[in-house]
């Protein structure tokens, strides 16, 4: 899932890291929204607050929201910053970002019974799970080359349309390539809107405990590849181990 890249990366490849990572972030925009009532993926929509609040004279929230983005793009940032120093052709350099996303997740679902609804928690929680999409989304972004992000679906709402518009027009070349983006897309936007629905029905059984769940996603996608492999190993010992005893 992450250890494929450049020409070795298929559309199988992306399309299982848009599964798993994609309800991942929707399951954890419904928490955090139940949970703390900010939407944790919405960057565009907290741009928007932000000048709302700066034309209100609002300075307590625009500082709030301001930390936000500034927290969603640090995310972004050292994620894309720690793989570029370990090499893009290292597998493991995907494992820390991924590590200290779980490690978020954690902390918010031990430490989320403690929110009282005030602006101090309401910056603490909500900023810990926008930093944590953060890193997701340019982790999948670069893993994917750009084909895949998890967090925010106006993009690929955008794209999707563009897509179907020229399948509607039938070229005569790459046509199939065109389906292949629009089944992409389809998944990406159905995954996440899947994982909120779950989220939504997990937390109101759960509460914060539910992003005990989130983070175990996390962990299949991590060890995902890792366990492939080993199965693979196993099966072609025992095809070995046949042939020689047949």
């Amino acid at each position: 899932m992450f250890r494929h890249r450049g020409q070795k990366r298929t559309f199988r490849h992306n399309i299982r890291l848009a599964m798993l990572l994609c309800l991942t972030a929707g399951f954890v925009n419904a928490s955090g929204f139940l949970g703390f009532m900010v939407l944790t993926t919405n960057v565009t929509g907290h741009a928007a607050l932000l000048a709302v609040k700066l034309t209100e004279g609002d300075l307590r929230s625009v500082r709030m929201i301001g930390l936000w983005l500034i927290l969603f793009l640090a995310g972004a940032f050292l994620s894309s910053l720690y793989i570029s120093k370990a090499g893009h052709d290292n597998p493991y350099a995907y494992s820390i970002p991924v590590i200290v996303e779980i490690i978020i997740l954690v902390l918010v679902g031990y430490f989320g019974y403690s929110f009282d609804n005030t602006i101090v928690k309401t910056e603490y929680f909500a900023g810990s799970l926008l930093f944590a999409m953060g890193m997701q989304n340019a982790l999948v972004s670069i893993v994917s080359g750009s084909v895949v992000r998890t967090t925010h679906l106006t993009g690929m709402f955008t794209d999707l349309g563009i897509d179907l518009a020229a399948a509607l027009l039938k070229p005569t070349s790459n046509y199939s390539f065109i389906w292949r983006k629009i089944e992409l897309r389809i998944i990406i936007i159905t995954f996440f809107l899947a994982g909120g629905i779950i989220g939504g029905f997990v937390f109101v059984k759960l509460r914060y405990h539910s992003f005990y769940l989130a983070a175990g996603f996390l962990v299949i996608a991590m060890f995902y590849d890792f366990f492939r492999v080993k199965v693979k190993r196993i099966q072609s010992k025992v095809r070995k181990m046949t042939i020689v005893r047949d």
